[in-house]
């Protein structure tokens, strides 16, 4: 049987709580709808409370972001077993549902939102980029990358940074498709690369050595060769 006494929470508890609540609301509206009143009602307490935990909305955002943030990161956590190709399209997956549940809170995270300019949120959005970065690399078993690889790689991660956005204005493109398709884009960009770079090269082949014809890189090859028709019958002049 309940007392209907409220427990009292001890300061970090609190604290947690807060940023918990504030990230709530922040995933259906942008922190810049966001008010400290409705922080407050949806917690239990009153605007004066919020305060003595938080000197300020712009602090009870940054906390709220580098939670975000944090789980952000571990979205590109995955065992390195099995295909690149089927990695990195679990990867998108897990991405993707970040971005899904936390539509506002992503684009504010990597936009900048309330806290546009400010040193400590461009330093946690860079720390989620360097993350996926690293994650990404450890995945093709390269410790000290090359320029050209850590050019592709960065370059990658910016796309899917930038599609995800996008792809918020709407959700007009299946979400599947998109997943898949910066999965393709990964391989397109590893590709061109090794086209201008015998390392590079080297890299690509022992990644693709491992890839199932039935895999998501396999699936590429497919589309392109059934491109390959329609290039070939271009006019060698068009293709200058």
């Amino acid at each position: 049987m309940t007392t209907g006494v409220r427990r009292r929470m001890g300061v970090e508890e609190r604290r947690q709580q807060l940023i918990g609540v504030a990230l709530e609301l922040f995933s259906h509206r942008s922190p810049d709808e966001v008010s400290i009143d409705e922080i407050a009602a949806a917690a239990g307490i009153s605007r004066p409370l919020v305060y003595h935990y938080f000197p300020g909305k712009q602090s009870l955002y940054e906390a709220a972001l580098r939670r975000a943030a944090d789980e952000l990161a571990t979205r590109f956590l995955e065992p390195r077993e099995g295909p690149l190709g089927a990695r990195l399209l679990r990867v998108m997956g897990r991405f993707f549902d970040f971005v899904d549940e936390h539509g506002p809170g992503f684009a504010a995270l990597m936009r900048g939102g309330p806290a546009v300019g400010s040193s400590t949120t461009t330093a946690m959005i860079d720390g989620v980029r360097q993350a996926a970065c690293e994650q990404i690399l450890n995945h093709l078993g390269v410790q000290e990358p090359p320029p050209r690889l850590e050019l592709v790689v960065r370059s990658w991660v910016s796309l899917a940074e930038s599609t995800a956005l996008i792809w918020l204005d709407g959700r007009r493109i299946p979400r599947a498709e998109l997943e898949m398709q910066l999965v393709h884009d990964f391989a397109a960009l590893t590709a061109v690369s090794a086209a201008y770079n015998e390392e590079m090269a080297g890299i690509m082949l022992r990644a693709l050595a491992q890839e199932p014809a039935d895999g998501p890189f396999g699936d590429l090859l497919v589309r392109l060769s059934a491109l390959a028709p329609a290039v070939a019958a271009v006019p060698p002049q068009r293709l200058r």
